[in-house]
This record gives C-alpha cells, sequence and structure tokens, in this order.
C-alpha cells in the first residue's frame, strides 16, 4: 500500500516499506516517527504499509484486510492511525471495532463489513506476508530502505535518525 507518489517524476526518490500490524503495539509506537518521516521528506519518500499480521494477535489479519479496503475508499492512513491508535480496543472488540472506525471516518463501513467477510484483500494480505518472510521479516515493525532492513520491534531507539540517513544518501541521488 503506497501513501505517495512524487509530484515531480524526475525528482529523486526513495522507497521505505513499512511491515506492520495494526494489532502491534510497537507499531503504534512508530508511528511518531512516520509521522516525522513523512513531515521530513513528503512526496520525496514514498512511504508503503506491508501487512505481516502475526498469529499472536488474533485480529491482524482482517485489520490488514481492512486497511486495504480503506485504501481503496481513499482514506488509508487516516485508517491506519485511527485503528493504531487504538490497539486496546482492536484487541477487545475485533471485527466489529474495525468496521466501527471506517463509520467514524465516513467511509462506507457496510462496504468494509462486506469485504471482511468476502476476503476481497485477502491475496494483497498474503503475498505481502510471503515477501516479508522471504526477506527474514519476523516481526513488526520492520522497515527496509534501500535494501537495508531495519528491526523496530526490538527497539525503535535510533531507527529514525538511520532511516533519515539512508534517504537522504538515496534522495542526494
Amino acid at each position: 500500500m503506497s501513501d505517495s507518489s512524487p509530484a515531480d517524476p524526475a525528482a529523486p526518490t526513495a522507497v521505505l516499506d513499512v511491515w506492520c500490524e495494526l494489532q502491534c503495539p510497537d507499531c503504534r509506537s512508530a508511528l511518531d516517527d512516520l509521522r516525522a518521516l513523512r513531515e521530513r521528506y513528503g512526496d520525496r519518500l514514498e512511504l508503503r504499509l506491508r501487512h505481516f499480521p502475526l498469529e499472536k494477535h488474533k485480529h491482524a489479519f482482517a485489520a490488514a484486510q481492512a486497511v486495504e479496503e480503506a485504501m481503496e475508499q481513499g482514506r488509508g492512513w487516516p485508517y491506519i492511525e485511527a485503528v493504531l491508535g487504538r490497539v486496546e480496543e482492536l484487541d477487545r472488540l475485533g471485527e466489529r471495532f474495525l468496521v466501527e472506525v471506517a463509520g467514524e471516518l465516513g467511509l462506507d463501513a457496510e462496504e468494509f463489513d462486506t469485504a471482511l467477510v468476502d476476503g476481497r484483500h485477502i491475496l494483497i494480505v498474503d503475498a505481502d506476508q510471503a515477501e516479508g518472510k522471504a526477506i527474514g521479516v519476523t516481526g513488526t515493525p520492520t522497515y527496509v530502505i534501500g535494501g537495508e532492513r531495519l528491526d523496530g520491534g526490538k527497539s525503535q531507539d535510533g531507527l529514525r535518525e538511520r532511516i533519515e540517513e539512508i534517504a537522504d544518501r538515496l534522495l542526494a541521488g
């Protein structure tokens, strides 16, 4: 899932893949760093959320599908931030919570409910998870930029600075 595309196609860009899941407290902690990176780089850094639902979080797979529906309805990042900001409610309420958040954001909640039942986004989630496993992702959040994998599941300390160093190098072209 992509957040942005460059306004000037000739301008150098960097891609930051964030392997994440919406029931993960560490991913919620990473939100501030992601916001800061988006603010600093704007369209020059393409921020892509990649799904990596962990088995220990029983609603993570449904949440990943819900993100894809939010993207389809044009409100992916607001949805991601709303759900991640309320991980405990997702833990407690499950899919009902995912549909409620859609309604709160003015999205078509009925379509969310239908998408979760018919599984229209499962292949995207499965593909992301398979790719993550293939490159060695074992937990969330994990970042990949410039071919370098950074594990944020153990600690977020210093990761934003490391991502900025790599992004600066890539954008210097």
